[in-house]
């Protein structure tokens, strides 16, 4: 699915089944529930932390991914809501970091 077809399906939800966004403030605290779910798994898959009760590692990256996609979701939403074309901020993102980063990660000796 291409990002401004996700945009479009996002917004429809949103008004049919969704009633109507929430402000741009309710999203952002949304948005940042969410991250802290993504955060806390990363920190029991990947960290020092574990899981209460063992979790096959399939489950886990089920999880995972639920979790980052209803991070993209809450950042459409704010996208959609703040008249953000999501396509073309990211195409100019890529450019921006291309230009700017194209050598610094190869002189980094930390790397």
């Amino acid at each position: 699915m291409e990002i401004k077809a996700y945009q479009k399906q996002v917004d429809q939800w949103i008004k049919t089944i969704g009633v109507r966004y929430f402000n741009e403030l309710t999203n952002m605290a949304i948005l940042t529930e969410e991250v802290g779910e993504v955060s806390r798994l990363i920190a029991r898959m990947y960290g020092e932390q574990s899981f209460k009760t063992p979790i096959p590692h399939e489950e886990q990256l089920a999880k995972l991914a639920d979790e980052l996609v209803d991070v993209i979701w809450v950042v459409t939403c704010l996208a959609n809501q703040t008249g953000i074309d999501l396509e073309t901020a990211i195409i100019k993102n890529i450019e921006k970091k291309t230009s700017r980063d194209n050598q610094r990660h190869w002189q980094n000796r930390k790397l």
